[in-house]
């Protein structure tokens, strides 16, 4: 934006040293991109921002001026003399989008001469690098450089029926604009049109039809305010850029139209013309003052110093804000039109602190202060899962929640799923109501790419529906499949199992600290008939485990064996966990037995243990089963099963004959409980 220091002067007395002036408007945000001496004035190339359209017109760089050298507006006068005819007989002004044309405003200045404009007005023209071409021309060119309002003069007597009219153009219409140049009008444009045809492309440029030119008498003045949007839509779209598009795209001030139409009519009036009386304003919806509240303790957070609130309250009044003390420290400050930019309490905050001077504030370091993070149990218990299952050789998915009906109806789950509205993909029409459906699929991908074992698991929520409410429930689910490990020169590979499965349930629940937990033989829906088992917790079922159901392989392709694990985290999380006990390490050793006993193949080791801790032996530490065999040498329908008991006592050694007791308890009781037999040489 090019600013003429001459024309700077009409609004306030600044004597000031041009390298002074650079500074003082820099350092306000105005930066000054170059400048030059021109005919004895001095012009000033003004960086300006997309969102200060204020700043393009020399009253607001002027305003900013006085604001800032603390120095006064001069009060702008714009005589003029009126007829006794009236403007509403001579012109209609009818807008039919409010929209793209929130005000249009005109006034009418008749016998007028067109010629050559005064030397003050072609100085200040060719200043802004344009050739001066009537006084009528010229005078609406100065009024946008002055004001950041463009204007517009029309021929009064070429514009057909005396009627204006606002309106988009119809599809097909053309205009033959100010260049000479046919534009195509389509529409999403807005036109100025008289009774005929569009006279104008509004907020861009007019037409040749109505321009003002050597014969004409009397002019009408346009000044509106047009959609910014619009305006850029249509100066894109036509290629047509001007310097009224410029400004009108960047957001005109709604409240100037009426203020430049007379500033355009009193300078017309200089010139010979006669002013009719009135002026047209037609505002269907006029916009309400925004009002920001700020807060002197505010000004002080954001900016880290105290400013004075007489600094504050006269910085913002020169700048055109009206300010009302709410109470001390507190105003409500009115945002005047012109300034777009302005929308919350820091933008004023912004304005204070440009005209106090940032070179002011002292430049210091927040001070940083450390927080202790909010403790999540849920997060934590989840992390350690992570950790076990990672040490037991599970390595972590995450799937979608969507699942495909067909194979969702293949878990005959008592869950009622939810369907999604906007599916994705038909195979992706519901929601999950089991992590399982995502892990098999996983299987089937990586078993299809060469995978030897595959031992996942994923943490997430699965969905459904009761009494027409939605529930979501977080769960773990473990899948695993062939072998464990990679392959090793020295040993062979251990396939995953049934067993490894359990036993990682076993040590999750002993990890968080849920020691009264129980498994039992019970079908479900999801695994192979006789080959499951519940999880209980304190007489709750909170999950499953066992071998996949063949129609559920089937259904996602999978030949092999494949177990699976499913815990309801949501219940599980809801129950209380044992709290940390301490205990001192005992001193002295242990003593270790280990017995073999022959077994019918269907006692579950969760009777055994039952059993084993009713007789609450109290020096029995611990036991372990470390090893089933079943083979040529034990009889049809048995197993053989070898334990290990470990007793200690903490106060001193215990004797061999008193173990001798405790191990003839144990040996007993499983005798009666399960008709267990000692193996030959079975006890060690």
């Amino acid at each position: 934006m090019k600013i003429s220091l001459d024309w700077i002067q009409n609004y306030i007395d600044v004597d000031l040293p041009v390298s002074r002036l650079v500074e003082v408007l820099d350092n306000i945000g105005l930066l000054i991109e170059d400048w030059e001496e021109k005919n004895g004035d001095i012009i000033l190339d003004v960086e300006t921002y997309a969102n200060r359209p204020d700043t393009l017109g020399h009253m607001g760089i002027a305003r900013e001026l006085a604001a800032a050298l603390g120095l006064a507006l001069k009060e702008q006068r714009l005589p003029l003399t009126e007829t006794n005819e009236n403007i509403s007989d001579l012109i209609d002004v009818q807008i039919w989008d409010e929209d793209l044309c929130p005000r249009y405003c005109g006034m009418i200045v008749k016998n007028i001469k067109i010629g050559p404009s005064p030397e003050w007005l072609i100085k200040k023209i060719e200043a802004m690098e344009l050739n001066p071409i009537n006084n009528v021309v010229d005078v609406t060119n100065y009024v946008l450089f002055a004001t950041a309002q463009p204007i517009h003069a029309f021929d009064l007597d070429k514009i057909a029926g005396r009627k204006i009219i606002i309106r988009r153009a119809k599809q097909g219409e053309k205009l033959l604009s100010l260049e000479a140049k046919d534009v195509d009008l389509t529409s999403e444009m807005l036109v100025i049109a008289d009774e005929e045809k569009p006279v104008a492309l509004a907020g861009v440029i007019g037409g040749e039809n109505t321009a003002v030119s050597d014969s004409s008498q009397n002019v009408f003045i346009e000044s509106a305010h047009f959609d910014p949007v619009s305006v850029r839509k249509t100066s894109k779209a036509t290629g047509i850029q001007t310097d009224a598009a410029y400004r009108f795209e960047r957001g005109a001030d709604v409240s100037f139209p009426p203020k430049a139409a007379r500033m355009a009519a009193s300078l017309f009036s200089q010139f010979g013309g006669k002013v009719c009386k009135g002026i047209v304003d037609v505002y269907p919806k006029p916009r309400k003052i925004k009002t920001v509240m700020l807060r002197d303790h505010r000004v002080t957070s954001l900016l880290g110093v105290e400013i004075d609130n007489g600094f504050i309250e006269k910085t913002l009044a020169d700048l055109g804000f009206q300010m009302e003390n709410k109470q001390p420290g507190i105003w409500q400050v009115k945002i005047p039109h012109f300034r777009i930019d302005i929308e919350r309490e820091a933008d004023l905050v912004e304005e204070i602190a440009r005209f106090y001077g940032y070179e002011k504030i002292p430049i210091q370091l927040p001070p940083l202060r450390s927080l202790e993070p909010i403790l999540d149990p849920k997060k934590e218990r989840i992390q350690t899962l992570r950790q076990l299952l990672f040490h037991y050789g599970f390595d972590e998915v995450v799937n979608f929640s969507f699942m495909d009906p067909e194979k969702e109806k293949k878990f005959t789950s008592d869950l009622d799923p939810i369907p999604i509205r906007n599916p994705i993909s038909t195979k992706a029409a519901f929601l999950r109501t089991t992590l399982l459906g995502g892990l098999l699929e996983n299987v089937a991908w990586n078993t299809n790419r060469g995978a030897e074992g595959v031992h996942i698991f994923e943490i997430g929520n699965i969905f459904h529906m009761d009494n027409e409410t939605y529930n979501e429930h977080l769960r773990l689910s473990m899948v695993m499949t062939g072998s464990v490990g990679e392959r090793h020169w020295k040993e062979k590979s251990k396939e995953g199992s049934f067993f490894h499965l359990k036993g990682t349930c076993e040590a999750l629940m002993a990890q968080l600290r849920y020691g009264s937990f129980s498994f039992q033989e019970e079908n479900h829906p999801h695994y192979q008939e006789g080959c499951s088992l519940v999880l209980h917790f304190k007489g709750e079922e909170i999950g499953c485990l066992g071998a996949v159901d063949q129609k559920i392989l089937d259904a996602y392709l999978l030949k092999q064996e494949v177990w699976a694990a499913e815990i309801n985290l949501s219940l599980l999380f809801e129950k209380q966990a044992q709290a940390f006990q301490f205990s001192a390490v005992v001193k002295y050793p242990s003593v270790n037995r280990d017995v073999s006993f022959v077994a019918d193949n269907n006692v579950a080791f969760e009777k055994i243990r039952e059993a084993l801790e009713k007789l609450h032996l109290p020096y029995l530490e611990k036991f372990t089963l470390y090893d089933r065999f079943a083979g040529s040498s034990i009889p049809q329908d048995k197993v053989s099963l070898s334990f290990r008991f470990i007793f200690r006592r903490p106060d001193r050694t215990l004797q061999a004959d008193e173990v001798d007791v405790f191990q003839e308890k144990i040996i007993d009781t499983l005798k009666a409980r399960f008709h267990f037999q000692l193996r030959e040489g079975g006890e060690n």
